[in-house]
């Protein structure tokens, strides 16, 4: 799908760009860009049926009616007010995550695509993903979202059995998910099934019937994540019995054979792709793109010429919806300093199994690979790293233990996550 130009006069964008490029942040170290990294852009509905008991995303339960309408202006607003950051710039990919925006009617989405299309310029085959929750899958919702623009879906399956998903407080039931992702595969084609493993009390053989339940729809691509005890969340304060970590180590290694049988390609951490059919929107992420968030909590990455620059929404969907009516959306603004770039591109990079070319480095931070030369050497010496000097890629050695080798480029004057955020990924 083509989106129409940024409204405004070229002069105005070239000199808003401009303005922007020459903001500076005291005593930071400039990078310096020959092209800017692709841009992609991130949409948040924060509203949710159910708080999963596992969830530490910014979501909130839907006690009230949604003001729909309210939202997409807020959202379009935010967008417009964001214009100035990324005139010029064409658009890859866009997310619609959540929350469940699933919860949102299909005119409601189609007014944010249309809004988005003429405000901001797509690429003709922009990828366009919506996060989906099989308890409010209707048939008819779902064909209006692909009427709407939608040409991907992630279907939030988690698991396709019944105790499982009580367990994981879960509002469909595992009729309801093979319903679903059977009606998505047959309106969409390009369907992502997320699910999740090393469940409360889950066995070796109960990951494999998952397992087996998904590959049943043959999907074109399927997320699996091992279950975490996130902080702040309920699972976090009362833990569920979960499988030890020899047992979900043997679950892990039974998900990952039983998929490369299958022909799936292990291209990232927790992501599996028939070939060709890798989410565009993820692989941005992992190479270190750009990306705008729109929407209440969204996070954003941005470069300009001399500096790269994270923002944060204003998290509670109330107060996001007053700051943009103030025309201040944003809460949080800082620069990605020197000390922090190479962490935070390997920490994205290194999730990718056959890792990146080592000249990305210097193209998408703006500090040539030097910057982080001795942990690269560290990693290659514990076997972590590829040793060849073309790549930046984990061995299998380094994809078991990827933390370790991420914490390797960690500033040492930080004991911090550099990024200090959650990507919404599917």
């Amino acid at each position: 799908m083509a989106g129409d130009r940024n409204s405004g006069p070229a002069d105005d964008a070239r000199g808003a760009q401009a303005a922007h490029a020459s903001v500076s942040f005291p005593g930071v170290a400039t990078p310096r860009f020959s092209a800017l990294p692709p841009l992609s852009l991130y949409v948040h509905i924060p509203w949710c049926l159910r708080k999963c008991p596992y969830c530490d995303f910014n979501s909130h339960e839907a006690r009230t009616p949604i003001p729909e309408d309210a939202y997409v202006d807020a959202l379009l607003t935010d967008l417009e007010l964001a214009l100035p950051s990324i005139w010029g710039r064409k658009v890859q990919t866009v997310f619609i995550g959540g929350g469940t925006p699933s919860l949102f009617g299909a005119q409601s989405i189609e007014r944010l695509l249309s809004g988005v299309r003429a405000r901001i310029p797509l690429v003709p085959d922009a990828e366009v993903t919506l996060e989906a929750n099989p308890g409010t899958f209707e048939r008819g919702k779902f064909a209006g979202f692909f009427a709407a623009g939608v040409n991907r879906l992630s279907l939030g399956i988690q698991s396709f059995n019944a105790r499982h998903l009580a367990a994981l407080g879960r509002v469909h039931d595992a009729e309801e998910a093979r319903r679903a992702a059977e009606a998505a595969l047959t309106i969409f084609g390009n369907v992502n099934l997320d699910l999740m493993y090393g469940l409360p009390e889950q066995s070796l053989e109960g990951a494999r019937a998952d397992v087996s339940a998904a590959l049943a729809f043959s999907p074109p691509h399927l997320s699996f994540y091992q279950l975490t005890l996130e902080p702040n969340t309920l699972f976090h304060r009362y833990p569920p019995p979960l499988p030890d970590d020899d047992a979900a180590a043997e679950i892990e290694d039974a998900v990952h054979a039983a998929l490369d049988h299958a022909g799936y390609v292990h291209y990232e951490t927790s992501a599996y792709a028939k070939p060709g059919c890798e989410s565009r929107h993820n692989m941005n992420y992992w190479r270190f793109g750009d990306y705008l968030g729109i929407g209440a909590g969204a996070h954003s990455k941005l470069s300009f010429p001399d500096h790269i620059v994270r923002e944060m929404r204003y998290k509670q969907p109330q107060q996001y919806l007053e700051r943009v009516a103030a025309r201040e959306p944003v809460q949080e603004r800082v620069p990605v300093v020197r000390e922090d770039v190479g962490f935070e591109f390997m920490l994205n990079a290194l999730r990718l199994t056959d890792g990146v070319h080592a000249s990305l480095f210097a193209e998408r931070t703006g500090f040539p690979l030097a910057l982080v030369a001795r942990p690269i050497e560290e990693a290659v010496r514990k076997g972590l790293l590829d040793a060849d000097p073309a790549l930046l890629r984990p061995t299998p050695l380094g994809r078991r233990f990827l933390n370790d080798l991420q914490m390797l480029f960690l500033p040492p004057r930080s004991a911090r996550s550099a990024t200090g955020h959650r990507l919404s990924i599917a």
